[in-house]
């Protein structure tokens, strides 16, 4: 006797809870309705139609849903999320960013199937631009638009949209694995050098100022240098011209007065010396009367005058 029980054996109960269809996939524009979804490609959440909700109701889905799409012609696969159940049966819409990386053209085959990534700790993020560099604060941007994301890729192109502009930024790395949530989760990111971004040249800085030692001391001669006494010319009494030609003494450069540097002085400061004299105080009329003026006081005499008789 012969047992063909081998045949009878129950599936693994992780196939059973597991979700795989394929779709024709189409890009957002083509989405039919009057509501603008351009949210949709603003993130990397994808719509599905309402079947895959009733079939994903009745397996043991863990929460969040996550999905790994695959392009079995292009041999390429990303991670995605879910944002609504309300395409046309057998169609779902892809951001199309998300079109790119699996090289998917409308109307394309993709592959769906549920899985369960692990909460990423790290990523690292290579701009595809130098204009990435042009935002004040591209973590800040980044974060804020993580938040329309579930997963991330290594090797995936994302497309975040921010001032009007969009930025695309590869997924150099990912920890602990190379496909992560990034749901409620607490994660350290870093930036890489932006794709054709160069750095400025250093050149050497040569201070080519002389020094005040070094100074040539033949131009202060030509400087002008105010009144000098004893250089005029003079008169003879007997009226003769000989040996009255000026003969002004030479200039010694030490006699010249130089300003005295300021040895506080910092880069980037600036301050303003003024050479303040004091003014004269202003005399009131009071102060004018009761000043002391010579030879204004009256005289006594010792001698009284009286009347003759």
């Amino acid at each position: 006797m012969f047992s063909f029980n081998m045949f009878d054996r129950p599936i693994p109960r992780a196939f059973q809870n597991r979700f795989s269809t394929q779709y024709r996939c189409y890009s957002v524009s083509m989405l039919a309705g009057p509501n603008d979804r351009s949210d949709v490609e603003k993130g990397g959440k994808i719509i599905m139609p309402p079947s895959a909700l009733d079939q994903l109701s009745r397996l043991n889905i863990t929460y969040p849903m996550l999905f790994k799409l695959t392009n079995k012609n292009s041999d390429r696969m990303t991670h995605c999320g879910v944002l609504e159940f309300v395409a046309d049966e057998g169609i779902c819409y892809l951001p199309h960013w998300m079109m790119q990386n699996l090289l998917l053209e409308e109307g394309g085959l993709v592959q769906v199937e549920s899985v369960n990534l692990m909460v990423a700790t790290y990523s690292k993020f290579q701009p595809q631009s130098p204009d990435f560099l042009d935002i004040t604060n591209p973590k800040a941007v980044l974060e804020n638009a993580l938040r329309n994301f579930a997963c991330l890729t290594t090797g995936d192109v994302i497309a975040i949209n921010y001032n009007e502009k969009i930025y695309e930024l590869r997924v150099m790395e990912t920890k602990p694995d190379k496909a992560v949530s990034i749901i409620e989760c607490d994660m350290n990111v870093d930036f890489d050098a932006p794709l054709g971004y160069k750095e400025p040249e250093r050149r050497p800085h040569y201070n080519e100022e002389p020094s005040e030692e070094e100074g040539d001391t033949s131009s202060y001669a030509e400087m002008d240098v105010g009144f000098r006494a004893f250089t005029g010319s003079g008169n003879r009494l007997d009226g003769k011209k000989k040996g009255i030609e000026p003969s002004p003494a030479p200039i010694d450069p030490s006699d010249i007065k130089r300003g005295i540097p300021n040895y506080e002085y910092k880069i980037g400061k600036i301050t303003f010396i003024r050479n303040s004299r004091p003014q004269p105080k202003k005399v009131d009329d009071e102060d004018a009367l009761s000043r002391f003026i010579a030879f204004s006081g009256e005289g006594q005499s010792l001698r009284k005058k009286g009347r003759k008789p």
